[in-house]
């Protein structure tokens, strides 16, 4: 693990556990390992999805996912499920905060784009076969907000409740809403986060704008086609106290965060990086940093030729080629709203258990046009206190978002 210097930040918002549960994985143990590998068995080809009889390489959670509570039912979908299989690795911190705050000052702040559009998927098939949808199904289910109301309901709070929808960075901005409400004094905890389930409705939409890979992604290579849709959920506690009581090891914090919206075009990003640039510089002004303060950089890293093109450019433009970068969606596939929650919960483990960088998945063909930058080879140690994670999405909706150990 890095040694943590006598640095203080001007205003950390202090991390009280992570629950995280994706293609790499449930178990720490899982996670650890594969992260180590560079790979995951649940990155797996399939050839069923797709309306047009491809094949392509999804991330699925195949971990037994738990039942809904009968008090809970009017919320059973797979993502709420998936949401909750997460959500109860930090239960005790949530219910450590509910006694000591109340249930009025504990927040929901959570990202997702499909919500539970997969079980509308199933409850629409039904209806097209009988004529009626499943006495069970409601629309409501497929709302977005239902994320943050199940939620809410789950752990009984009664503070700000609501859910974020900016396509790919959704869970990222969750962190700069939460840390408003705290530094605002409207709740003195928050649950951050994001969830996002596999359905047709993003495998064949992707396919459709012809941004989907038919084998494992490539981030960087030169013979990058596309991406890999994933599922995952994520979850961590934010307050501004430090100090938990039940807490081992080193306190973790969000030191930095910064957003920009470039507004290029409707899918594609800018292709100088205009906006992601600034929402790197951002975040290290607001952590009190400079740009050699950072030891790892978790790119968005979508495998698309256009996305691993403007990135490089903006980290080149920020940090040159300094920093060691990686993208860890070969191992998990994007998952969408849920994305910067997923890579957030990475670089949390990372810093909490002292891993090496995950190495770059790729065929080791690394694009000689894209600018330089340092990709993470294999037994890179993290050199700094921090790290910055990076996502862009549809719109030109950028986040940034630096987490590190916060030493007061």
């Amino acid at each position: 693990m890095t040694e943590t210097m006598n640095t203080k930040y001007p205003s950390p918002v202090y991390i009280h556990g992570c629950g995280f549960n994706s293609a790499l994985g449930i178990d720490v143990h899982t996670i650890h390992h594969r992260l180590g590998l560079g790979c995951s068995p649940d990155m797996h080809l399939v050839s069923n999805r797709l309306n047009n009889g491809g094949e392509t390489v999804i991330g699925e959670v195949t971990s037994s996912l738990p039942s809904m509570p009968e008090r809970l039912k009017q919320y059973d979908t797979r993502n709420n499920r998936l949401a909750m299989s997460a959500l109860a690795q930090i239960e005790e911190n949530v219910t450590r905060a509910v006694a000591k705050y109340g249930a009025d000052r504990v927040a929901v702040v959570v990202g997702t784009s499909t919500s539970g559009i997969a079980d509308g998927e199933l409850a629409l098939s039904e209806q097209l076969k009988s004529g009626e949808f499943p006495n069970h199904y409601h629309y409501q289910v497929q709302e977005v907000g239902n994320l943050g109301e199940f939620i809410a309901d789950y752990f009984g709070l009664e503070g700000p409740a609501y859910t974020v929808s900016t396509a790919c960075s959704s869970s990222g901005r969750v962190f700069l809403s939460a840390r408003r409400l705290l530094k605002a004094g409207l709740a003195d905890a928050v649950i951050v986060g994001g969830a996002d389930s596999i359905c047709q409705l993003t495998l064949n939409g992707f396919n459709g704008l012809e941004a989907l890979s038919s084998s494992l992604c490539n981030p960087f290579s030169a013979n990058r086609n596309g991406i890999n849709i994933g599922e995952a959920a994520a979850f961590m506690l934010l307050s501004l106290a430090a100090e938990d009581s039940e807490e081992q090891g080193p306190r973790i914090a969000l030191l930095g965060a910064g957003d920009s919206s470039d507004a290029h075009h409707i899918s594609a990003p800018h292709p100088e990086g205009k906006g992601a640039v600034e929402a790197m510089q951002k975040a290290l002004a607001d952590a009190g940093m400079t740009a050699d303060d950072i030891g790892y950089i978790n790119a968005h890293g979508t495998a698309t030729p256009l996305n691993d093109a403007m990135e490089s450019k903006a980290i080149c433009q920020v940090f040159a080629d300094r920093v060691p970068v990686s993208s860890t969606k070969p191992m998990t596939g994007h998952t969408l709203g849920a994305a910067s929650a997923v890579e957030a919960a990475i670089c949390w483990h990372i810093l909490r258990y002292g891993l090496l960088l995950p190495v770059q998945t790729n065929d080791g063909e690394v694009d000689p046009e894209l600018a330089p930058i340092q990709l993470v080879a294999e037994g890179t140690v993290l050199a700094k206190n921090a790290i910055l994670s990076n996502s862009f999405a549809f719109g030109g909706n950028n986040i940034s978002l630096i987490f590190g150990y916060a030493n007061d």
